[in-house]
């Protein structure tokens, strides 16, 4: 006898905190924690697994969550898919770039969207395919309507980040903690103000506290986090540091993990804003942290681009953040970008000047190339070519160890990223 419903994730490196998160929110669920659900994580293994759960499932789901660049390898996959299964299966896609680009990734074969947070859309998407209900009215999902035009039903109301468990405890999916959504600062080439909101909320202590001892119950005790801004949390604005908040946050984590436990804050996947990098705050790293090292996002040594790209934070913040951290004993990463729009001559000589002063000082440069997203105001603007003063540098500052990054790989897929928004054809 056939079983009623199956979902199936197609879960890579890039896709798995998401799916993490969406697997915590699905366990929380009184109605669907018991669905059957299977992780595949490549194409050929993905058409062996659906060639054997169609014969023993009345409905299939197939799940996706991606990035701009993967859409190439992911049109691949939904075009086999499709080809071979029809409409025998229901193909849904979330994250970043489907947010961003619905009607384009409805047109690469996709049935249905889902846009923005996924947790309390999913929950309900997949009761109403249980019980083999409509589903196209429910909030926060695209499809196309029968003359191919784009169908939204509008976004919903923010998640609460207390009513879901952060990563999976059926299936030992763990993940670093995310902390906060929603970003304030806007900056003109990021997608998460876009995706979760300009508005902060917070994960309380409580929660993060109840999730921590999880993980120490199963010898997990290495503790990172998700966060726009890791000095953000816990304030209203995501501005105005709450420094009481923080110390309790990560006084409290200590607690629970003891000292054989790690702490690391500041560091990927939560990097830190250059104006929020004070002593104050750098001390709660050595005070409760175990890492030596924080990574800053500059973006460009121009406050013309600063201004331009809607970063706020000047020059003055990056130079001012770095002595401070250097100061207080820690190794520097920090983040720029190349080929943004916009970019001249001067902005370029002065981004240059701003890279030597603080590889001079003992900084490590983490090199990215501009890449336009669907959704943020410069997602259809032509990125620049990396210039070759920056390359002259880079190449320069590469066998001494003080740079790193893919922006030679990035600077190729900006430019086809480019033609992909622009002409909304994917070949």
């Amino acid at each position: 006898m056939r079983r009623d419903c199956a979902l199936v994730i197609f879960y890579t490196r890039d896709n798995r905190y998401s799916f993490n998160v969406l697997l915590g929110a699905i366990e929380s669920s009184s109605t669907v924690k018991n669905l059957d659900i299977y992780f595949v994580e490549d194409q050929i293994k993905l058409l062996q697994a659906l060639d054997e759960l169609i014969k023993l499932y009345k409905r299939v789901i197939l799940a996706f969550s991606f990035l701009t660049p993967q859409i190439w390898d992911i049109y691949k996959v939904i075009s086999d898919i499709k080809d071979r299964y029809k409409d025998r299966i229901l193909t849904i896609a979330g994250g970043p770039h489907p947010t961003g680009d619905p009607l384009g990734t409805l047109r690469m074969g996709f049935d249905l969207v889902i846009r923005g947070e996924g947790e309390d859309t999913l929950i309900e998407l997949l009761e109403k395919v249980i019980k083999d209900e409509d589903y196209s009215n429910i909030k926060g999902i695209s499809l196309l309507d029968k003359n191919g035009e784009l169908y939204f039903t509008g976004f919903r109301k923010p998640v609460d980040l207390d009513k879901y468990i952060p990563f999976s405890l059926k299936f030992e999916r763990f993940n670093p903690i995310e902390i906060s959504r929603g970003c304030p600062f806007g900056c003109y080439f990021c997608q998460t103000p876009r995706i979760f909101g300009v508005t902060p909320r917070h994960r309380s202590i409580d929660r993060i506290l109840e999730y921590i001892k999880i993980m120490k119950e199963r010898n997990l005790t290495d503790v990172r986090f998700i966060a726009p801004s890791i000095f953000s949390y816990g304030s209203l604005d995501g501005k105005a540091l709450n420094l009481e908040i923080l110390d309790t946050l990560f006084g409290e984590i200590r607690k629970v993990i003891g000292s054989e436990g790690r702490i690391f804050i500041g560091t990927f996947p939560s990097e830190v804003r250059p104006e929020q990098v004070k002593e104050e705050t750098l001390e709660l790293i050595l005070k409760y942290g175990n890492n030596r090292n924080i990574t800053i996002g500059a973006q460009s040594g121009s406050d013309r681009i600063l201004e331009l790209t809607h970063r706020g934070h000047t020059v003055s913040d990056i130079y001012n953040a770095v002595h401070i951290a250097r100061k207080l004993g820690f190794t520097v990463n920090v983040d720029f970008i190349f080929g943004l729009p916009f970019e001249m001559e001067a902005d370029i000589d002065e981004t240059i000047k701003v890279i030597e002063d603080l590889v001079n000082i003992g900084v490590r440069i983490h090199a990215h190339a501009f890449l336009p997203l669907p959704q943020t105001p410069l997602g259809k603007l032509k990125p620049n070519l990396v210039s070759p003063k920056y390359k002259k540098i880079l190449n320069r500052l590469l066998p001494k160890g003080t740079v790193f990054g893919h922006w030679r790989e990035q600077e190729l897929l900006a430019d086809k990223i480019y033609r992909y928004l622009s002409s909304g054809e994917i070949g």
